[in-house]
């Protein structure tokens, strides 16, 4: 508890009225009686005692010191037990201690005392039987489930139980045990087999003899917990009968093993009922006769495939195991028997490794992991069982590589080993070495590919801090100095296994690589954009050598070197290696690759190995810089596959800076393919293609007036086929070179875009139900306004500045387009695709332009509300693509935290897969700012735009001012406000990071002391607001133990939402919320509106509301009628004035 912990530190212990401190300076007797009277005290406190508990928390950590748990003299034992059992009573359901070993202290110490229970004739019998009775109610031992060592306490505790039961109990001491070890069993996750044998021992015959409580017991918890621990308990057969004793029942299994594993045996078909029999004993109630069974399988397998059939569902349950060290010889077993040869495994065995790579325990992880890449090597890149086996395991490469995704740092970096050791193995020939990459990019799964580019982006990122680190050590020593390359060692730890200890070891690298100018010279080529391969080695071994030691055989520090070295070696792309890909390339273009054998179409095989190029370009840019190599990529542009050409112009474009000066022929022949591009071609090839330009020539603006001229000249509304691409290129143009062309671009805007294109429907559209078709049936004329609009907000976003007020221009025919459902003339010609297509221009387009600064800071409330409400969308493609529009943004940290609160609205999306969408965002977002702020600590001034916490009274505005909320007390509209909020706030208060859930309350108590910064005099929408601020506090009070501390900052409200606090007074609605609702008189509200079901013929999925815009447009005075004629009679005047 965190209150704990602040109200913990000043030391100062408060007795109950009447006791005087108790320590080691007092006699036995006197602390007895002082220790009764604390009991007593404890006794008559219960869980609402709040102000006592506060006053005894010092008490309760103090009774926890090793004083008391290891004091010689039972009677205080005994009555600091008791003191313990109530304190986690009365603090229940968080404990006042916080450390682990602190709690398996307490909970051994308790269990210990429990023995008392034996002598029932003890004069001390009540007090051990209350101890009992507490502990069993309150169950406490439950706070032990998360601890490492809970299997340890439960167990010792049971065989306690077990112990001192006898004929004096009565039945309530009967009935207490049951109940406190049932708790354990029936709540927990799992039932280790020590616990199980501790409690199935007490039925074996000879064990009833000795103490028939003790069965009787074992039997009252076995009825008790049947459907918890029945998938735990074996059948127990006549052999288990014959052999109860564990280690004689193991030596009979390992005889058996040997029997029916024997190559020429046939045992297991000329006596069946035996077979069977051993079969059951891979269920065994002891752990080392399974670990035998499981170990047998490999050998059975080997030489008995006949028997796989039997063995593949008991080694399923194995898989499964409790015990770590099973499920890991379950892997062992199916990888053994897999490498010796694929026919003797099915593809259940294989699944069950390929499960266990997903295990809680490292150690399994990896067993699975290796194993799996062990056998993809053998039997795909070898192929040593042909092509059918080779079929059978293609899934091992994409399963491998999806495990890129989790969080722990170990499991990538096995991932990355095993890319270069197994899936493509660094060793081979370059040109053998970039085909196995070539077709293994080809064949990969979409998730697959993404975490590879990743895999190389992250490797990528490491060898920059590395070398940032490096110029750091060169700089003159200074306390900048010392505190920058602090902050690269944090970096480049957080890159590296176990982040605790390895933080010591990259210090000690940093000093070394001060010292040793070799090592240091050694690195510094390593880290070289143009280090080589073979380089690449050298310099590792040389590193490894000169840190190792032959004294010292275990060398951690050595370990984490070697572990940074193979993240940033470069082991698979140099110049040679591209100049082998471009040339494999080629080969399928020519026709003359191995395409088809490979089991890859040629155009598929094309299309990946220039995504493959254009990925290693963002990474390996220098490696690119040959004359061979861009000479291939000319001819890629020369392709008719638009995807082949625009993956040639993004390399060109990653990896051409130099191309100018160091290849002038090239240049030559590619500036006039460049600019016929970026006039004829299609509007992807056409950005790519100005990029190309503004990235690779020096007199840029030359090239640009040349293919702005004419294509500025040559803008026809009668052929809007032919406009799409010149407006792209005119766009990028603005972006890139808005102030080459301002007078031109202003006309432009003002006169083409927004009079002759935007404001006028020529072509009616489609009459159809349909919200959304495929991007081949938009009209022509739709997809021209959607350049357009990206045009004008191109042309914002180079300016940078509002000093021609175009940019409120912009935004109000953005938010023009959006409360007019995407038909700004609103004369009714245009189809429902068309309109649902123009919406999401403008909404992205708002989204666009709110990432820059200048233009955040006038959008206005309502604006950004109408913004906001397109996450709502009627049709499903357009909450897709805007919500996808929307976390790029966030993720980048470029669009404000407001933003943030927009995913709020999707807690009613009809589709599941939207919400969990929208969930997934808002934690990434919210880790991604936390991680931020923890490795950015100068940055507390910016808090407010980065803590998520803050986006808490974002929320709130946005919800006040919802279209669907109108009634302010309609239980409906709050119960669709209160899931809005928890869709938020479960997130952030899944961790109660810095007292955050106190900060939270403080925050919607402030909120309650302000009024609506948007309507600050309208009544109705201030009550709204108070309204959902009670909501807000319910979720908090209801959800947090902590939320009444004191914050640990005072919020700070943003200033455009909320006035200065005035502490109105607000009608308090939060049982009203809760109450139980009739089911009558409910508005229809946006539920009652959605469309659930699917427009199949579009390929849509479920609709949302068609959320009512009303009030927003009546509060920001659009009037779409209006607004055309203000264009139609002003031209745009205030783009150009």
């Amino acid at each position: 508890m965190a209150h704990s912990k602040n109200r913990a530190t000043d030391g100062k212990i408060t007795y109950p009225p009447g006791v005087k401190e108790i320590s080691d300076k007092i006699s036995k007797e006197e602390m007895v009686r002082r220790l009764k009277m604390v009991v007593k005290t404890f006794m008559d406190m219960d869980q609402d005692s709040e102000e006592e508990k506060e006053l005894y928390l010092n008490l309760a950590l103090h009774l926890a010191s090793d004083f008391f748990l290891k004091h010689p003299d039972k009677d205080v034992r005994l009555l600091v037990a008791c003191c313990l059992a109530d304190i986690f009573r009365i603090y229940a359901p968080e404990a006042p201690y916080t450390s682990p070993d602190k709690l398996k202290d307490i909970f051994m110490f308790i269990t210990r005392q429990l023995k008392g229970l034996e002598d029932t004739k003890s004069a001390q019998f009540n007090r051990y039987f209350y101890l009992l009775e507490n502990i069993a109610w309150v169950k406490s031992y439950n706070i032990c489930f998360e601890l490492e060592d809970s299997n340890e306490i439960f167990t010792q505790l049971y065989r306690t139980l077990f112990q001192v039961i006898n004929n004096g109990h009565n039945q309530k001491v009967h009935m207490h045990m049951v109940d406190l070890m049932s708790s354990i069993v029936c709540e927990g996750d799992s039932v280790s087999q020590e616990l199980l044998d501790t409690v199935l021992v007490n039925l074996v015959p000879a064990h009833k003899n000795l103490n028939k409580q003790a069965y009787d017991l074992a039997k009252a918890l076995l009825k008790r917990t049947a459907q918890a621990i029945e998938p735990y308990i074996t059948n127990v057969s006549k052999h288990d009968i014959l052999y109860n004793d564990n280690d004689e029942r193991l030596q009979v299994v390992k005889l058996l093993a040997k029997m029916f594993g024997a190559k020429d045996s046939e045992l297991a078909s000329q006596n069946k009922p035996l077979w069977q029999c051993y079969l059951g004993r891979f269920n065994d109630i002891h752990v080392p006769v399974r670990l035998e069974c499981v170990k047998f399988a490999s050998h059975c397998l080997m030489n008995h495939p006949d028997l796989a059939k039997d063995l593949t569902e008991y080694l399923k349950v194995r898989s499964h195991d409790p015990e770590e060290a099973i499920r890991h010889d379950v892997i062992v077993s199916i990888v053994t028997a897999s490498k010796k040869d694929l026919s003797l495994v099915n593809d259940h065995l294989l699944n069950f490794v390929r499960e266990r790579t997903l295990d809680k325990r490292w150690r399994v992880r990896k067993e699975a992991m290796m194993g799996l890449a062990q056998i993809y090597k053998k039997y795909a890149l070898q192929a040593e069982a042909g092509k059918e086996a080779a079929k059978q395991i293609s899934w091992i490469k994409d399963k491998l590589l999806h495990i890129y995704y989790q969080n722990s740092i170990d499991d990538r970096l096995l991932v990355e080993r095993i890319f270069a050791q197994y899936l493509v193995p660094h060793n081979l020939e370059t040109t053998e070495r970039m085909k196995c990459l070539y077709y293994l990019y080809a064949t990969l799964d979409g998730n697959a590919v993404k975490a590879l580019n990743e895999m190389w982006k992250c490797q990528n990122m490491l060898r920059h801090h590395v070398k940032d680190l490096l110029d750091l050590i060169k700089q003159p020593k200074s306390d900048s100095y010392s505190k920058a390359v602090f902050s690269k060692v944090m970096v480049i730890t957080r890159n590296l296994p176990d982040p605790g200890k390895t933080q010591d070891f990259v210090k000690k690298l940093a000093q070394v690589l001060e010292e040793d100018e070799k090592i240091r010279k050694q690195l510094e080529t390593l880290v070289s954009p143009s280090c080589s391969c073979k380089q690449a080695e050298v310099c590792v071994k040389e590193i490894t050598k000169k840190l190792g030691s032959p004294k010292q055989p275990s060398n951690p520090f050595l370990e984490m070197v070697k572990f940074l070295l193979e993240r940033i070696a470069p082991v698979h792309i140099d110049t040679e290696s591209i100049s082998a890909l471009i040339k494999q390339v080629n080969k399928s273009i020519e026709g003359t690759a191995d395409d088809e054998d490979e089991g890859v179409p040629t155009e598929q095989a094309i299309r990946a190995g220039l995504e493959l190029l254009k990925v290693l370009s963002f990474t390996h840019p220098v490696s690119f810089h040959s004359a061979e190599t861009f000479e291939s990529l000319l001819g890629c542009l020369k392709m008719d596959d638009e995807k082949v050409a625009e993956a040639a112009l993004q390399i060109f474009k990653n990896t051409g800076s130099k191309l100018e000066e160091s290849f002038p022929h090239i240049k030559s022949v590619l500036l006039p393919v460049l600019q016929h591009k970026a006039k004829k071609c299609p509007p992807r090839q056409a950005k790519y293609a100005i990029h190309c330009i503004h990235a690779m020539f020096s007199n840029r603006d030359t090239h640009f007036a040349q293919i702005f001229e004419p294509l500025h000249k040559s803008l026809d509304t009668d052929n809007m086929e032919q406009l799409i691409t010149p407006l792209t290129t005119l766009g990028h143009l603005a972006m890139l070179a808005p102030e080459q062309f301002a007078a031109p671009l202003k006309s432009l805007v003002a006169n083409f875009i927004v009079k002759d294109l935007l404001m006028n429907d020529r072509i009616p559209g489609k009459k159809t139900t349909k919200l959304w078709v495929t991007d081949d049936e938009v009209s022509p004329e739709t997809l021209a306004k959607i350049q357009g609009l990206k045009l004008m907000v191109r042309w914002l976003l180079g300016v940078k500045n509002n000093q021609s007020k175009s940019g409120n221009s912009t935004l109000r025919m953005l938010t023009a387009i959006l409360s007019s459902d995407g038909d700004l003339t609103e004369q009714g010609k245009m189809g429902k695709p068309d309109m649902s297509r123009l919406r999401l221009a403008a909404g992205c387009a708002v989204l666009r332009l709110a990432q820059e600064p200048c233009y955040h800071e006038i959008i206005t409330l309502e604006q950004y509300q109408l913004c906001a409400l397109v996450i709502n969308d009627e049709c499903y493609q357009v909450r897709q693509a805007f919500a996808q529009k929307l976390q790029k943004g966030l993720c980048r940290l470029r669009l404000p935290l407001e933003y943030l609160a927009v995913f709020t609205l999707c807690a009613k999306d009809p589709v599941k897969e939207r919400r969990a969408h929208a969930r997934q965002c808002l934690v990434k977002n919210i880790n991604l700012r936390r991680e931020y702020l923890k490795q950015h600590a100068a940055v507390s001034e910016k808090l407010i735009s980065l803590l998520p916490e803050y986006v808490v009274p974002y929320a709130i505005h946005l919800l006040v001012h919802d279209p669907d909320y109108v009634k302010v007390q309609d239980i409906e509209q709050l119960k669709d406000i209160k899931e809005a909020l928890w869709f938020v706030l479960e997130i952030l208060m899944a961790k109660n990071e810095n007292n955050s859930h106190a900060f939270i309350r403080k925050m919607v108590e402030n909120i309650k002391q302000t009024k609506d910064g948007q309507c600050p005099d309208d009544p109705k929408i201030n009550e709204k607001l108070y309204t959902v601020c009670d909501v807000a506090m319910n979720i908090v009070i209801s959800k947090s133990t902590t939320y009444s501390l004191e914050s640990p900052k005072d919020p700070v409200l943003p200033a455009r939402y909320f006035t200065q606090p005035d502490k109105p007074k607000a009608a308090n609605v939060l049982g009203a919320v809760n109450k139980p609702l009739s089911a009558t008189g409910k508005l229809q509200t946006k539920l009652s509106r959605m469309e659930t079901t699917s427009n199949a013929s579009s390929n849509s999925n479920p609709s949302s509301p068609g959320r009512s815009k009303g009030r927003l447009v009546s509060q920001m005075h659009i009037h779409v009628s209006s607004f055309i004629s203000h264009y139609h009679c002003k031209v745009f005047f205030f783009f150009v004035k």
